[in-house]
């Protein structure tokens, strides 16, 4: 597989606590060299983000991030700030307990509630697939199918493990025809990238593709 091929769905991440806006504008510029899909970056560094790019690379942030438990008011606030900030995607992250609990109506009103957030934006669900079970993720699926959000997405890289084979596989198998699969967190070679994208995957959350085809 071509390397643009692969780089072109890629959502090029920095999400780490110590980011800094030359590490984020350093993301930016690598996003808009080698046109990636978007750049994945703390709400915080949004709107800089967005004066600094313009219109040539779409601006990805995260809400309810990393945990997910913050109560739906606080997520929907968040989300309406990140649009009016500028930005283009946004990746938000279930109330995992809310599953565990059975709560799927109250589920799949959060997602909805976030989506009209988003006002026309594309939406990514998160729903850390390593602290689910197969029935759970298999829900999830089923959950965001009826909902009005874009994309299904497994992991935010900050819990015990990030995407599987396993588990883009059966999120895949699962989800509604109409909605996108992206898998994020311990993507580390082309090779992986390119495994995840035969078992279904649009799109890819790392911040390795980039660095690995910059050093070739």
């Amino acid at each position: 597989m071509k390397y643009d091929n692969i780089l072109k769905i890629v959502d090029h991440t920095l999400l780490a606590q110590t980011s800094t806006w030359d590490e984020i504008k350093a993301l930016c510029d690598d996003g808009m060299k080698y046109k990636t899909a978007s750049v994945c970056i703390p709400p915080y560094f949004v709107k800089q983000a967005k004066d600094y790019v313009v219109d040539e690379l779409p601006i990805c942030t995260v809400i309810g991030f990393p945990n997910g438990y913050m109560t739906t008011s606080t997520k929907v606030f968040e989300t309406k700030d990140a649009v009016h900030n500028g930005a283009d995607e946004i990746d938000m992250v279930i109330n995992i307990g809310m599953l565990k609990d059975k709560k799927y109506d109250e589920i799949l009103v959060e997602i909805n509630q976030i989506k009209e957030a988003c006002n026309g934006k594309l939406l990514k669900v998160i729903i850390e697939t390593c602290l689910l079970t197969d029935e759970e993720i298999i829900k999830m699926c089923e959950i965001v199918t009826k909902s009005n959000a874009e994309y299904i997405k497994t992991s935010t890289g900050f819990s015990t493990s990030g995407a599987t084979f396993d588990a883009v596989k059966l999120m895949r198998n699962h989800v509604g025809k109409d909605v996108k699969v992206k898998a994020a967190g311990g993507i580390k070679t082309l090779e992986d990238a390119e495994k995840f994208i035969e078992l279904g995957a649009d799109r890819l959350g790392t911040s390795r593709v980039v660095k690995i085809v910059k050093s070739l």
